[in-house]
Formats: C-alpha cells, structure tokens, sequence
C-alpha cells in the first residue's frame, strides 16, 4: 500500500464538539490557565536568573522545569483555544506532528528532569558537607543537558516511527490534541513496532525514573527521621515538600490514565489528560513559590528595585 500524500491528510480533533457550550467555558478557563503559566513560570526563571540567592542547583533545575513547562503547554494550548471556538477542528499533517513530537520530548523529559531534581535534594539533605562541591555548576549543566537530550532523541525516535505508517481511513483523535499512541493506531498498517517502542518508553521514562525518586525519598526519610530538633526535621521536609507534591500529581495523574481499565475515551478522561496537560504545569510555580521565603523575598527585591527605578 502506498503512502498517502502528507500534505494531502488531515486530522480532526473532535475534543467535546458534542458539547459546545462546555468548549466555550473550557476556552475561558484555558485562557486563564495559559496566561497564569506564562506569567508563573516566567517570573520563576527571571528571579533565578536575577537574583544572586536563586543560583543554587535547586532553582537551576527549577527554572528548566519552567522553561519546560512553557513549551510544552505552547506546543498545544494555543491550537486547543482555537479549535474550542471553531466548527472546522481540523489540523494538517505537519502541525500534528510537530505538535505530537514537542509535546512528547517535553513529558520525557521532565520525567528524567524530575528524577534528577530527587537526586539533588539528596545530595542537599543527606551529604550536605560535600553537596556543594558535589553539585557543581559543571555538573547541573550536564545533568539537565542530559535530561533534555534524552527527551530529544526519545521523541526523535518515536516521531519518525510513526510518520512512517501509511494513513487511509477517517483520521479522529478523539481528543483535544495530537497524542502519539492516538496517532499511530489511526494507522492503516501494522503497528506492532511501535507499540512495543511506546511501551519501552513506559519503563524508561516512567517507572525507572519514579523507582529512582522513591528511592532518593526512602534515604532522604530515613536521615531526616533521625534528626533530634523538631524544627530541623520541619526545615528539611520543607525543602522537598514542593518536590514530592509536583511528583506525586505529576506522576499520579499519568499512571491512573495509563493503568485505569481501556474503553473508549469519555469526557471525563480528556478532562484528566486536560488536567495533566495543563494545570499541572499552571500550579508547579505556585508550589514551588508558596512558603518558599527566598523566592518572597527575591519577588520583593525585584518589586522594589523596579519601584524605585519607576520613581527615579
């Protein structure tokens, strides 16, 4: 069977056109969530690039976290907002695809990023006399260029097996985005190869990298445990209490979509693919900034600063 033209095909994104006035609302809603990711995750990675107290290895990877954050939820929102208030849903083979691949290299990486940022807060907690000279600046750009290298080869991989199936039949993501797994079973082909790959990708970016955060926490608990002061035990869960909780959302939203029972795909299920796909990203930056005292006071000394610059 020949391959069809690629500038000839083209997707229908059918979301929740069986309920437009719930599409209008959700339009508002992501607008909202869009606007607050932007302004979140941007300011996070201006404080840390401004203020001399943020450049430590934490809010170096948190600001890649944010940078990630942004793209990803650029590579989809923008499109999703416009086919919420139009009747044609329709995407060309190309936006698909692109949107598909930076989408996927976003989500694997920020499973290896996340790991990485465990592996830190161990450093910080459990070997803080050698952590600083552990973490360097050297090694922080290698891990994170690590993680978003291996994102970029594993979304290279599987974009390019996919692009390679022929498409021939009605082509319906029964969703609000391009997704891979959606992707490849419109396929007219055999698709053995791929789901084999994607299931790969599974253990690689998602239980290996949880397996390795679970074990950071389990030596990480187990030194805090026994720390005698209360209010010491207090400081170090408060450095990784951000962490655990991005983790946990993070990490559970995706494994109760992977491991709840196959069925056809109801609103309520791309609501939770919405959920994972866009408010995690909006809360990562509240998380991460709420009760967190260097970042209030890094927010007051860039307010100020840009105060008194207005004044003068």
């Amino acid at each position: 069977m020949e391959k069809t033209n690629w500038t000839e095909i083209e997707f229908i994104l059918q979301g929740l056109s069986e309920y437009p006035r719930a599409e209008k609302l959700l339009f508002v809603m992501c607008l909202v969530i869009y606007l607050v990711i932007l302004l979140g995750n941007s300011t996070l990675i201006i404080l840390t690039l401004l203020d001399s107290r943020l450049h430590t290895p934490m809010y170096f990877f948190l600001s890649n976290l944010s940078f990630l954050d942004i793209c990803y939820t650029s590579a989809s929102l923008p499109a999703m907002l416009i086919h919420f208030l139009s009747k044609k849903k329709t995407i060309s083979f190309t936006r698909c695809v692109v949107q598909m691949s930076v989408s996927y290299m976003m989500a694997s990486t920020e499973c290896v990023l996340l790991a990485v940022m465990a592996y830190d807060r161990y450093g910080a907690i459990c070997n803080p006399l050698t952590y600083p000279v552990i973490m360097s600046k050297t090694l922080c750009i290698q891990m994170a260029s690590f993680s978003w290298g291996l994102g970029f080869l594993n979304s290279l991989v599987q974009t390019l097996l996919a692009i390679r199936l022929p498409f021939c039949g009605k082509n319906v993501f029964n969703h609000f985005v391009c997704e891979m797994l959606a992707f490849v079973k419109l396929a007219c082909a055999d698709i053995s190869l791929n789901e084999i790959t994607l299931m790969l990708d599974n253990v690689i970016f998602l239980l290996f990298p949880l397996l390795l955060i679970c074990i950071s926490y389990i030596f990480i608990l187990s030194i805090v445990l026994r720390i005698n002061s209360v209010e010491g035990r207090k400081k170090a869960f408060s450095t990784c209490s951000a962490h655990v909780t991005v983790v946990i959302m993070f990490y559970g939203t995706i494994l109760f979509m992977y491991m709840k029972p196959k069925s056809k795909a109801s609103a309520v299920d791309k609501l939770i693919a919405l959920f994972y796909g866009a408010v995690i990203p909006m809360l990562n930056p509240i998380i991460y900034s709420l009760r967190n005292t260097e970042v209030h006071g890094a927010m007051r000394k860039l307010v100020s600063r840009h105060w008194f610059w207005r004044k003068g």
